[in-house]
């Protein structure tokens, strides 16, 4: 079975080595094309699936637009039987109805929950206990399409959008070879989505991560680990934002309004919520890098005399 495999992040590395362990045959892999970026924007840089697939000598398309002649004369010339796409881009229906046992994708969520862009960072935000993927086979509408396989995986308690990432690209990749062995084995049953389940996890923009502190305890608490270590929450000290990727719950009755600090100057920094604290452990003040509590204290005094 000859397969087509379209992402960019690094999630989508685990499902294409997997599949290549295993001896399928991917005559193609389709990415983002370089950008510039780096120091002074002078760096090219290339996404990390492109980077893996040239390792690996795979066969590499960059199209600018999806829609391009040039591009789906060489993607028809490629003869997949199969496409899996996993956080690649919405594809025209001259794209993904082109393969004879068409194009499945691979989405972070137990759709049809978290439809959209950033669905393991909104299921943490949204305190979330269990999550998981889709594999589905797709269609017009974005992360509608008939589902074929799920698997789910417990959120902890404490853990991370980064963290959980980290675990979802290999349930990712499980998923992903197990629906092409059913496909192979022409062994398939598509499932509806449930219209009365839907949820949704849009991009995230620079406005979503700040940190509204007159919440509950739990829901700053839940917004920060959603957004570490990217795009990261942020509140502004002096007049500047101040990202926290790492924080903990200090469960205490405030003395302070909801968003004003107590801190020692030396070894904690705690903002008050509606009913408790968070306490600060990793942040970077703008401008700065990125430093532990202690060591950003160390250099800076919240209360001056």
């Amino acid at each position: 079975m000859r397969i087509v495999f379209m992402s960019t992040p690094e999630i989508g590395i685990p499902a294409l080595e997997l599949l290549l362990e295993k001896g399928y045959d991917i005559v193609g892999v389709v990415t983002a094309t370089d950008k510039m970026g780096g120091r002074n924007m002078k760096q090219l840089l290339q996404s990390d699936i492109k980077k893996y697939a040239v390792e690996k000598g795979l066969w590499v398309l960059q199209p600018a637009n999806l829609k391009d002649p040039g591009f789906l004369s060489e993607l028809r010339a490629l003869k997949a039987d199969l496409q899996i796409v996993i956080a690649f881009r919405m594809l025209p229906e001259v794209v993904w109805n082109m393969p004879p046992l068409g194009t499945y994708n691979l989405h972070s969520s137990l759709l049809p929950k978290y439809r959209g862009a950033a669905p393991i960072n909104w299921a943490i935000i949204n305190g979330e206990k269990i999550t998981g993927v889709t594999s589905f086979k797709l269609k017009h509408e974005i992360d509608t399409g008939d589902v074929f396989l799920q698997k789910s995986l417990e959120i902890g308690e404490d853990e991370t959008a980064g963290e959980l990432y980290e675990r979802i690209k290999y349930l990712a990749a499980d998923v992903i070879l197990k629906t092409v062995e059913h496909i192979e084995k022409d062994d398939v049953k598509l499932s509806k989505q449930e219209e009365m389940q839907v949820s949704l996890a849009p991009k995230i923009f620079k406005e979503d991560c700040q940190i509204r502190w007159n919440v509950p305890m739990q829901q700053a608490y839940n917004h920060i680990r959603g957004l570490s270590p990217f795009p990261t929450a942020w509140t502004t000290l002096d007049g500047a934002v101040f990202k926290i990727f790492k924080a903990k719950k200090v469960v205490l009755s405030p003395t302070v309004k909801p968003g004003e600090i107590l801190t020692d100057n030396r070894s904690f920094m705690h903002f008050a919520t509606t009913d408790g604290y968070i306490a600060c452990e990793e942040v970077q003040m703008e401008g700065k890098k990125r430093m532990d509590i202690r060591s950003f204290l160390n250099g800076y005094r919240i209360y001056k005399d």
